[in-house]
């Protein structure tokens, strides 16, 4: 009876992280991050940490590779963001490009 939970989970997994993929390849060859916000980036990934704490009391399963697999997508956002984004030297972050043009 478990085999049809573990499936669609496994199922599943496959399909969110094929639905960030697109996001994550497009961030890391175009280096564009300026439509992602900062603060919700930072939101992700503190709410990823903390989720840690009960997904991977759960027994291992389909969750745990989703799970890994959004800490991982979400902190390389937060990297490149701060790489791309706030260190660029020169660099006219997403909020101050908004504030010229109002």
């Amino acid at each position: 009876m478990t085999e049809l939970p573990v499936f669609a989970g496994a199922v599943s997994t496959v399909i969110f992280a094929g639905s960030t993929l697109p996001m994550l390849i497009k961030a890391w060859r175009t280096h564009d991050l300026s439509s992602y916000s900062l603060g919700n980036i930072l939101l992700a990934n503190i709410g990823n940490i903390v989720h840690s704490v009960y997904i991977f009391s759960l027994p291992p399963g389909p969750i745990w590779a989703l799970h890994s697999f959004y800490v991982l997508s979400t902190g390389l956002m937060l990297v490149w963001y701060l790489r791309y984004v706030v260190h660029r030297p020169g660099c006219v972050t997403p909020s101050q490009l908004r504030a010229t043009r109002a």
